[in-house]
């Protein structure tokens, strides 16, 4: 069975509506929950979950809400923290991710923190338990991609393109795709561009998408009430799980 992995702002528009969000989207076919860190210069991601981001922090949305958000729903969601590297960097990591172990927390994904920054901090992520998620794009070399993933835990973040989330582009990944199985047994979820007319063509070779645009852009919908964005992205995960185990 291929995993579905979705992302949602943390807080936006509320800290219980992302609670009831996050339980809704797991009773639906949602395998991982990413909760994302709602930043000014979310350099990674497109226009939809730039304006979430936005929308966020215009309704106040501090650090301690995402720790009251996940202290809610990790014990029951298998949840990861998805943030820039300040974010978490101005929290003290020697203290947050021992905190985010207390929580529940399974791994942070950070998006602006290169491979080889990382390993700086990954005695401290492997004694908490923690997977720091390792990103391949369609650039890396085969070499590259040897030396990235031979430490890979929980799963390996397949960019299906150089660029932002949600732009759309389509690349052949089947060769890096290829390529990482030949040195990790680690899963390989395809992220970016990802949504229900995308979801069965991205997964193609690999064990399963991330999912972030297509449901934030429910979230931003003015037209619909939270149970109505609720029941719809709900919705929408029960077909993402379909198509790409169909």
């Amino acid at each position: 069975m291929k995993k579905l992995v979705a992302y949602i702002t943390a807080g936006y528009p509320e800290k219980s509506f992302s609670v009831d969000l996050a339980f809704a989207l797991s009773k639906n076919g949602v395998d991982l929950l990413e909760l994302g860190v709602p930043f000014s210069d979310p350099v990674a991601d497109g226009p939809l979950i730039e304006k979430a981001n936005y929308k966020a922090l215009e309704l106040g949305f501090k650090f301690e809400h995402l720790l009251d958000i996940s202290k809610t729903i990790a014990p029951k969601v298998d949840t990861l923290w998805m943030g820039y590297f300040n974010s978490f960097y101005q929290h003290n990591l020697n203290t947050l991710i021992p905190l985010a172990k207390e929580i529940g927390i399974s791994g942070f994904i950070i998006p602006d923190l290169p491979y080889e920054e990382s390993l700086a901090y990954k005695n401290l992520f492997d004694s908490n338990h923690i997977s720091n998620i390792s990103f391949i794009a369609p650039t890396d070399s085969e070499s590259r991609i040897a030396e990235i993933v031979k430490d890979s835990k929980k799963f390996i973040y397949m960019v299906a393109y150089a660029g932002i989330t949600g732009s759309g582009v389509s690349e052949d990944l089947q060769s890096v795709l290829s390529s990482i199985k030949k040195y990790t047994q680690t899963p390989v979820y395809v992220g970016f561009g990802v949504n229900k007319k995308t979801a069965k063509d991205k997964v193609k070779g690999a064990d399963g998408v991330i999912v972030g645009s297509a449901f934030v852009e429910i979230l931003l919908d003015y037209n619909l009430n939270y149970t109505q964005k609720i029941a719809k992205c709900g919705e929408l995960a029960k077909i993402l799980k379909s198509e790409i185990n169909s």
